[in-house]
């Protein structure tokens, strides 16, 4: 059972209550921005994970085949409980060392990003995170866990994570000597010195406990959200890319052959000392933190929601239907799922080439309503070319009642 698909419903609806506990309490927890880029971010993970999920049940599968040592059932509860506290125990040090290896952090880092903390920032998930995390759960595959198992308490422990990321909820006594509960996790999203690199638990903070990485929530020091390096920008493309982006120039920039190479397996933050000698990075200083904010005018930013919102229902579509759709008909949708995203996040930092883009996005409708049925994204059908020249023309429509807005703001 897809645990996680039948979950987003009830994601947004959560959502929909903490915004109003937000109105309620008088806070502001939501940026529209911030949680558009967040959930951006949440859509092209999932859908890139249509593409890639292979990799990790590939792998798990040959090793449990190979290199099992035992011949666990699916048939016993033990087996689950077991699999369950195994799996969190595995997703501990994938985390830290997420948190801790230069190459890991260019992954996880992205769910780390947003400078606001609230439910939106839970759906914020790396598009990469596929190329090395399955290493870490092969010592499941080799003490015989069943591949069945292994994919729903996966599943079932980044369920557990979505309610964690929340201000509204306090300590909840001894729940936290045990649990990853919403204050020791907002510890884990803070920029703070004294928060860095702590509680890396799913379930269990135990593991941190043990392992000598807990931080408690203090009063005393507010939690700031973000990281070191703002990402400084509201595009869920250049969200994925922004460290390895740093990474590869860096090591293109060191003399060292042998730094060139092992810079991406430093811990992380290290930088070769002649890199670091001729082009310094300054931390900025967290007694000026401002958020990373954009000017929008209204009517621009109601634009690019109700284009979000065409995106979270592809999304949604091909979550749905990936079983039936044939590889060509899910890189079709992936491709116009990550462009279509890229657009808008260039349409939320009114950049000068936002309306041109945004221009050439609706355009790219046409060929997509003649290429979709071809690849089987949807079936050839009037109601498909109808309803996508529609959405087109109203689109049209409401960017031209916009036009002067992208203009002046990008001038």
């Amino acid at each position: 059972m897809d645990f996680i698909l039948y979950a987003v419903p009830f994601f947004f609806v959560l959502i929909a209550v903490e915004l109003l506990a937000d109105r309620w309490r008088g806070v502001s927890n939501y940026r529209v921005a911030d949680a558009i880029n967040s959930i951006s971010t949440g859509v092209l993970s999932t859908t890139t994970g249509l593409l890639t999920k292979g990799v990790g049940l590939v792998t798990y599968a040959f090793a449990l085949k190979h290199l099992a040592l035992f011949e666990l059932s699916a048939d016993s509860v033990w087996v689950w409980v077991f699999a369950f506290v195994f799996y969190d125990f595995c997703y501990y040090w994938l985390h830290r060392m997420g948190h801790e290896r230069n190459i890991l952090w260019a992954a996880h880092s992205v769910h780390h990003q947003s400078e606001d903390y609230n439910l939106s920032t839970a759906l914020r998930q790396t598009s990469t995170g596929f190329l090395l995390s399955w290493i870490f759960y092969l010592p499941m595959a080799v003490a015989g866990v069943p591949l069945l198992v292994f994919v729903s308490v996966a599943a079932l422990n980044l369920l557990y994570q979505f309610w964690v990321h929340t201000r509204h909820i306090p300590k909840l006594g001894w729940f936290e000597w045990f649990f990853v509960t919403p204050s020791n996790h907002r510890a884990h999203h803070a920029q703070n010195a004294l928060y860095m690199d702590r509680n890396y638990g799913g379930v269990f903070i135990i593991w941190d406990r043990l392992f000598g990485s807990f931080q408690e929530e203090d009063d005393n020091e507010p939690v700031i959200f973000g990281v070191t390096t703002p990402l400084a920008s509201w595009n869920p493309i250049w969200a994925n890319v922004q460290f390895y982006a740093q990474l590869w120039a860096d090591a293109r920039r060191a003399e060292s052959t042998w730094d060139k190479l092992r810079i991406w397996f430093m811990r992380t933050g290290w930088r070769p000392a002649d890199v670091a000698a001729r082009y310094p990075m300054n931390k900025p200083d967290l007694s000026q933190f401002r958020k990373f904010e954009v000017p929008l005018d209204g009517r621009q930013l109601w634009y690019v929601a109700l284009q979000f919102c065409v995106y979270i229902a592809l999304g949604s579509y091909l979550m749905n239907l990936e079983p039936q759709l044939s590889t060509p008909a899910l890189v079709l949708g992936w491709g116009a799922v990550a462009v279509g995203l890229f657009v808008l996040g260039v349409a939320l930092e009114n950049r000068p080439w936002a309306l041109k883009l945004e221009l050439l996005r609706l355009a790219s409708n046409m060929p997509l309503v003649w290429l979709a049925p071809v690849v089987g994204l949807w079936p050839a059908s009037a109601v498909g070319w109808v309803g996508l020249l529609s959405y087109s023309l109203l689109s049209g429509i409401g960017l031209y009642c916009c036009r002067n807005r992208f203009t002046r703001l990008a001038s």
